[in-house]
């Protein structure tokens, strides 16, 4: 009879990681598409292998005891080994990767996305993709939380030690404003500062990237809008309400409303952002490199071609980028 008693699973482990890192048996459940039963009995059968508890249960959220704490580093250890071992069986013949979990910016969700995923399915015909589209910081927690293994979403600030980043786009914010509302041979920003102000929500990176930018030119402007979307901002600068400061892909984003919007540079100093596919470092050895390669030319075609053309003057400061 073969002695089991002090066995466990990577699943075991992998369960013990997503319960530390969502603070409850069902939330983890959640995560992990697995029942509250299942996460708790292998918990259990973990710890019995251990000969120690890990995880005080009786707590909301659980918290880790001292053995736990222990453990926590050598099982993120032991799961980041196991991807990466995978990735290195699979980087010289992608189609042999059974499931890649893939984030991606709302701002693409319209042309590049169904590109991109075209693409790799090509590519990879075995393999089953689960794509989850969002808000750039939503994204960034994701991978944080290894449920995602890349996104492609905006920079949000100085990429941490555990992160490798893909530059593959930068974009400048730019002034949105009605057509036929500006006189583009006066002074445009006097202009601008006698309409309302569209503000991006506070509760948005993007929000709080154009705040803090108007904050270093010490320009205050009135907070009577406040929204959080793409479609309702336009849809306020198209019915002549304000103006307000988006980017070129938000601007694509709000296609029914393009017809009635111009948009004209920043009368002030200037601002950008980048646009990177990001992964956990050395996790997914080649894999993100050649996904941001294939990304790029698709940008290229569906997104800065088009723009460029339909508006020149925006040409130098929205490109592709190359690492």
């Amino acid at each position: 009879m073969v002695d089991t008693a002090n066995k466990f699973s990577l699943w075991a482990i992998e369960i013990f990681v997503a319960s530390v890192e969502e603070g409850s048996i069902s939330a983890a459940a959640k995560r992990l598409n697995s029942s509250n039963s299942t996460i708790s009995q292998q918990l259990t059968n973990l710890e019995a292998a251990l000969g120690s508890e890990l995880l005080d249960r009786s707590t909301r959220p659980m918290k880790l005891k001292p053995t736990g704490q222990l453990f926590l580093h050598r099982a993120r250890a032991i799961l980041s080994e196991v991807m990466q071992a995978k990735s290195e069986l699979a980087q010289f013949d992608h189609s042999q990767m059974v499931r890649l979990r893939l984030g991606v910016i709302d701002d693409f969700d319209a042309d590049v996305t169904p590109s991109l995923m075209k693409n790799l399915a090509k590519r990879m015909k075995n393999c089953q993709f689960l794509l989850q589209s969002g808000q750039s910081y939503a994204l960034s927690e994701e991978l944080h939380a290894r449920t995602l293994d890349m996104v492609i979403c905006a920079d949000l600030e100085r990429a941490p030690d555990w992160m490798e980043v893909h530059p593959v786009l930068t974009e400048p914010f730019v002034v949105a404003v009605a057509k036929g509302t500006i006189d583009h041979t006066q002074n445009i920003q006097k202009q601008l500062f006698e309409m309302p102000f569209i503000h991006y929500s506070a509760r948005t990176v993007m929000g709080r990237q154009i705040q803090s930018h108007l904050t270093r030119q010490r320009i205050r402007l009135p907070n009577q809008f406040e929204f959080n979307n793409y479609h309702a901002i336009l849809s306020m600068v198209a019915d002549k309400t304000g103006w307000t400061i988006t980017t070129p892909l938000g601007f694509l984003r709000a296609q029914r409303f393009q017809e009635n919007v111009e948009l004209i540079p920043l009368p002030f100093e200037k601002m950008s952002r980048t646009i990177s596919l990001t992964a956990r470092k050395d996790a997914m050895v080649r894999m993100p490199q050649e996904v941001a390669k294939i990304l790029r030319p698709i940008i290229q075609e569906q997104v800065v071609e088009p723009l460029t053309i339909r508006m020149p003057w925006i040409k130098e400061s929205f490109k592709l980028l190359d690492q």
